[in-house]
């Protein structure tokens, strides 16, 4: 079965992602939630994980774990961005407010992706 556009936009969000969890897990530790231990440490498995599932939901075989996989992951990373939208609020910077707050509503439509690629 062919990936649907929701699932590519994922796969490739996650590739992108993951990579950048990889490369430059710096970008990722000041939205970390104070309450989350080790935070390179799970930035790293973060991104991995990222890898991962953006691998898996292009082989038919592994998409329907992957997709449930993807909603999981998606799930918990959202305090991170919840994290981000607050901090935010910190700042005089509009652009960066509305980038942090609008990450928020976008996680639903990704979500939504992974569900359906899980149920495919």
């Amino acid at each position: 079965m062919a990936l649907t556009s929701g699932t590519r936009i994922l796969t490739v969000a996650f590739a992108v992602s993951g990579t950048i969890h990889l490369v430059r897990p710096k970008t990722f530790e000041f939205i970390m939630p104070a309450w989350v231990p080790a935070h390179r440490e799970v930035i790293i498995a973060s991104g991995v994980a990222e890898l991962a599932l953006a691998a898996g939901l292009n082989v038919p075989a592994t998409r329907r774990a992957a997709g449930w996989g993807s909603a999981l992951l998606l799930a918990a990373v959202y305090p991170a961005n919840v994290q981000m939208a607050t901090d935010s609020l910190r700042t005089s910077s509009t652009p960066y407010k509305a980038a942090a707050f609008g990450r928020l509503p976008l996680q639903i439509p990704l979500i939504r992706s992974a569900l359906r690629a899980a149920r495919a």
